[in-house]
């Protein structure tokens, strides 16, 4: 089952919990995609 949750807060993409399991990241109250937490790691070093 693929139900939407929310969004991401950088780019806005749609981000969903697929059968139980949250395809996205949650630090401190912020939700993001696995591809904009990427790029802010990257950015860091």
């Amino acid at each position: 089952m693929r139900e939407q949750v929310g969004t991401c807060q950088q780019c806005g993409r749609a981000l969903y919990c697929l059968d139980g399991f949250f395809y996205g990241i949650k630090e401190n109250g912020v939700v993001l995609c696995f591809e904009c937490k990427e790029q802010e790691e990257e950015n860091e070093v």
